[in-house]
């Protein structure tokens, strides 16, 4: 029952009471019972929930994601946003996003991370101590949320990063996990060393830590658990509450697939593949094409991951050598140098300590070969062949010997050569009979020197 329903109601009340002959107790209890009446209907009236799913790492697609569900929450006026969580973590700027998000949305969030077995670690666990309601299934887990999850470090994620900024990254994870925790009245101690120890808890554990607000078995449990509780000054309506599903768009689905280290590393041969193409065959296009597309497509990438600027060196070297090893007479040295470029570019690309955004060793084992293949038999053969004498057409019989058939003038002659008659001229005289070599193909006229005798 609306406001509007409630104020009918009332005025109804209050007719009543005024009615001749109407007793005052009377009176006051029919108004309180209907006033009773209407404020029950208005509760009975569950509020509508959003929900929405994050499975997977966190980076800018599911920031963009989040932010656009708490937009169009907003807009479909509804009691609570719920975020189904698993994600083994992400990147540092796209959690600070999304905790920037929640800390400013005006509709309430509620994190729940689900389903059984589900983890909430690293960006994870800022994004659920940020929520208004912080909510885990049985069996889940959450914590360990050091900075070396979250993204590696800036301008490289090296495997040995300089102390100071890591000192720094971590000094920061800390006070910034404090300051959310101690926004939402969790507890701080504990998130501190989520960051400092990396410590991490079960569910059970977390709700005794006053880490969590509550444990929900699933999605109608969490409804029923959430009904009555007061989020900023307003209390939640969630008992059968109609469950609004917000999706991703098919932008940032595609985007969510497309930025993982091995996408980036493939485009990365993509374009060294198609560059190179094009180079050691110009006009044909489409080589370059493709690889200038996928060239922006990986620097687009290794703007957002974290990369590290030596190992894109060592690959762009790597490549360099084949290309002059193609070009000079190095027997093979300049291409075995840029193997082991490669190889060791490819390993320093991304942090291997970071679980996260660590390059498989099925990824970069093959690419190497495959890359190696790549200049020494295809680009190799190709550019190889184009530096071999011409074996075929005119130009094949410029420098031979041949006998002159009439005198041969700077005017006209003829000789006999492939089984065919030829004009000749040549700036020295030559008489019949005699040798001369060919020095120049001049449309169907050929170009005499004399040999000397």
């Amino acid at each position: 029952m609306g406001s509007g329903a409630l104020r009918r109601r009332s005025k109804e009340c209050e007719r009543y009471s005024r009615a001749p002959g109407a007793r005052p107790s009377i009176c006051v209890l029919a108004l309180l019972l209907c006033l009773a009446s209407a404020s029950a209907s208005e509760a009975l009236a569950a509020d509508k929930v959003g929900f929405i799913n994050v499975d997977g790492a966190i980076g800018p697609a599911t920031a963009s994601y989040i932010s656009r569900s708490i937009e169009e929450a907003k807009a479909q006026n509804v009691g609570c946003l719920v975020i189904q969580l698993n994600t083994p973590g992400g990147l540092l700027d796209s959690t600070q996003k999304i905790v920037q998000s929640f800390l400013g949305s005006p509709v309430p969030i509620v994190v729940y991370v689900a389903p059984t077995g589900a983890t909430a670690t690293s960006a994870g666990c800022f994004i659920t101590l940020a929520a208004n309601v912080a909510a885990m299934a049985p069996a889940t887990t959450i914590g360990a949320a050091h900075p070396v999850s979250i993204g590696g470090f800036p301008g490289g994620g090296e495997e040995k990063p300089d102390e100071t900024m890591k000192q720094k990254l971590e000094n920061f994870s800390v006070s910034y996990m404090e300051t959310i925790a101690g926004k939402r009245q969790r507890n701080v101690e504990w998130a501190k060393s989520a960051v400092k120890e990396s410590a991490s808890i079960t569910a059970q554990k977390a709700l005794e830590l006053k880490v969590i607000d509550l444990i929900a078995t699933d999605m109608n449990d969490l409804l029923q658990k959430l009904n009555g509780r007061v989020v900023e000054g307003k209390p939640l309506n969630t008992s059968g509450a109609q469950v609004i599903e917000i999706k991703m768009s098919p932008a940032e689905r595609v985007f969510q697939k497309l930025w993982r280290p091995e996408v980036m590393f493939i485009l990365m041969l993509v374009a060294i593949y198609g560059i190179i193409g094009e180079l050691s065959s110009p006009g044909a296009i489409l080589p370059g094409v493709v690889g200038a597309i996928a060239l922006i497509l990986a620097l687009y990438l290794a703007a957002i991951l974290p990369v590290n600027v030596a190992g894109l060196v060592l690959i762009a070297l790597a490549t360099a050598l084949f290309i002059f090893d193609l070009y000079t007479p190095t027997h093979g040295v300049l291409t075995v140098g840029g193997i082991i470029a490669f190889l060791i570019g490819s390993l320093m690309l991304f942090n291997r300590a970071d679980p996260l955004f660590r390059l498989s060793l099925s990824f970069i084992i093959p690419a190497t070969l495959v890359t190696a293949a790549f200049f020494v038999f295809v680009i190799g053969k190709g550019v190889r062949a184009q530096m071999l004498p011409i074996k075929v057409g005119k130009e094949t019989l410029i420098g031979r010997t041949v006998t002159t058939v009439t005198p041969v003038d700077s005017r006209n002659g003829r000789i006999f050569v492939e089984g065919e008659y030829w004009n000749a001229v040549s700036d020295s005289p030559i008489g019949k009979d005699e040798e001369a070599e060919i020095t120049a193909v001049q449309g169907l006229t050929l170009k005499l020197k004399r040999r000397p005798h």
